[in-house]
């Protein structure tokens, strides 16, 4: 991921021995302590015009940004919700689990986050992955059969947690995927993974798609997993990343695309792949169904869900990471399936 607009800060000595006392956690309590206070402010509007709603093919529910006084919570590359839509997990590029619940006002939109927990990713050998950066770089997050899939960069693999539901205490074991290791770029790797749940007439399955690791037509490397599946390739339109994906229930895959070139120059968009053109050997493209930029409430969107809610509809949840800088913030927004977006 980008580490745009990152900074540090200093403070006046004194400053610094009062928040010391005040705010932040002892290192050897901070590593046992999980449960965390967090902030929010509510986002009403996703555009500077706040009479628009609708972007594309989505209208926005409603969001806000998050905050924590525990340095642990930043750099939130990817989220999923729960069943129910109101507890959900998260991880950091910094090797963090990070789970809460989502709550609501009266209307039913998004405005904090309650019940918050975080805890270090753990390595097969029961250690904590957050002591070494190439192990820590958790990117993508799936949820499939009750375990918890994470795919990491830099140290390329995805690894299974038996308990998605509380999986602060599992230990992973490894999951093979076909897309060889030399074509995995150092920080652009296996960005996304996503599982299509299935229905009768459609089998489940996993897909993986890297975030800028290509092949000599541009064109970004991608896999479905398991014995039946096999590589296949995502067009990419320069200079846009994918950085996290999600199915729909009929079975399209939506793909979260990120773009920035130099300081306010970002932007965030949403491609929907056809489900029956995502096959081992396969080129595919679709239709962008939003996109947004500096005009509208996004940062560095890293993680997309998709989930139905009890009203029959499609929801998105979008996620940004902060980088753990100043200068950036942590978002998550929310937005309805409404209809046909622009191609």
């Amino acid at each position: 991921m980008h580490r745009e607009m990152k900074q540090r800060r200093m403070a006046p000595l004194a400053a610094a021995l009062v928040l010391a006392s005040s705010v932040l956690v002892p290192a050897s309590a901070a590593a046992q302590q999980r449960d965390i206070s967090v902030t929010a402010v509510p986002i009403r509007s996703f555009d500077s015009d706040a009479a628009l709603t609708r972007f594309g093919a989505l209208r926005y529910v409603g969001g806000f940004s998050y905050s924590s006084t525990d340095s642990r919570l930043a750099g939130v590359s990817a989220l999923r919700l729960l069943p129910g839509r109101a507890r959900f997990l998260a991880v950091t590029d910094t090797g963090y689990w990070f789970s809460g619940a989502i709550a609501r006002d009266a209307e039913g939109r998004p405005k904090g986050i309650e019940a918050a927990a975080i805890a270090p990713i753990l390595g097969p050998d029961g250690e904590p992955r957050t002591r070494r950066k190439g192990l820590a770089d958790a990117e993508g997050l799936a949820i499939a059969g009750g375990r918890a899939l994470v795919s990491f960069e830099r140290d390329h693999r995805i690894e299974a947690f038996a308990n998605a539901a509380e999986p602060f205490d599992d230990r992973p074991s490894a999951v093979a995927q076909p897309i060889p290791r030399r074509e995995l770029r150092g920080n652009a790797g296996i960005e996304t993974i996503a599982v299509d749940g299935g229905t009768a007439g459609r089998a489940s399955r996993t897909v993986i798609v890297t975030e800028q690791s290509i092949d000599r037509g541009g064109n970004l490397f991608a896999a479905i997993l398991g014995p039946a599946g096999g590589k296949f390739k995502v067009v990419r339109e320069t200079p846009w990343s994918v950085t996290d994906g999600a199915f729909l229930p009929d079975g399209d895959l939506l793909l979260l695309e990120r773009r920035y070139q130099g300081f306010g120059r970002i932007g965030m968009r949403i491609r929907r792949i056809a489900g029956g053109d995502i096959r081992p050997g396969a080129l595919v493209d679709g239709p962008v169904l939003m996109e947004a930029g500096f005009a509208q409430q996004i940062d560095n969107m890293e993680g997309m869900d998709v989930t139905v809610g009890a009203d029959g509809r499609t929801y998105l949840a979008l996620v940004s990471d902060n980088n753990g800088s100043f200068f950036q913030r942590n978002l998550y927004l929310e937005f309805v399936l409404d209809g046909p977006g622009p191609s």
